[in-house]
């Protein structure tokens, strides 16, 4: 049998110093547009490739779901890669880089908050759709790894994973989904989970 506890424990590590970098102000930044998204019946639109559109998809499930169902107002999260026919068939009529952007056209305005994940920072179906949405008005985090990439420079609140791993960096990602929903369990619920 092979003993693979180095590289188990080298992982934990890494990720537990990249939780460390974390920037808690960028964070609370996010959680404030969120709760004001929620208190003026905003949308939320959120999306990403592969992995990222699992974690776009966790989201909208926590928020629409999870922290709504114990509040007056409810989040209202639309996570763009959820309809594989209509993604597909932009992809197919007009093209991938597309996918997004064209699901905010003549949708997104000013006050919606749109969460765009990239890990690179650099994917053009994500950054199209994020410069279109800043260009009417809604506010822009971009949750990014590695060197944050275009997305980072143009988004207007940061959520910045520090390092140059992919896996640690999807992990943290929904750490960031984890953590928000906790928050607001507690401040806007009244639920306090890790007392359970």
């Amino acid at each position: 049998m092979k003993d693979y506890r180095k590289d188990i424990a080298s992982y934990i590590s890494l990720e537990t110093a990249v939780l460390q970098e974390l920037r808690t102000d960028q964070i609370n930044d996010v959680l404030n547009i969120l709760e004001q998204a929620l208190e003026q019946e905003q949308n939320i639109y959120i999306f990403g490739n592969g992995g990222s559109a699992a974690t776009a998809s966790h989201f909208q499930n926590d928020f629409n779901k999870g922290v709504s169902e114990h509040t007056g107002k409810k989040f209202r999260f639309q996570c763009l890669n959820d309809n594989v026919a209509t993604i597909l068939a932009i992809a197919n009529d007009i093209g991938y880089e597309e996918i997004f952007r064209f699901q905010l056209r003549g949708k997104v305005k000013k006050g919606d908050v749109v969460i765009a994940i990239s890990g690179s920072g650099n994917s053009k179906n994500v950054l199209y759709a994020a410069e279109y949405a800043k260009e009417n008005g809604a506010a822009v985090v971009g949750m990014t790894g590695f060197s944050g990439g275009r997305l980072k420079e143009i988004c207007d609140y940061p959520l910045h994973v520090p390092v140059h791993s992919m896996q640690i960096t999807e992990d943290i990602h929904m750490v960031f989904d984890h953590l928000m929903m906790s928050v607001f369990y507690k401040s806007l619920c009244g639920i306090d989970h890790r007392k359970e």
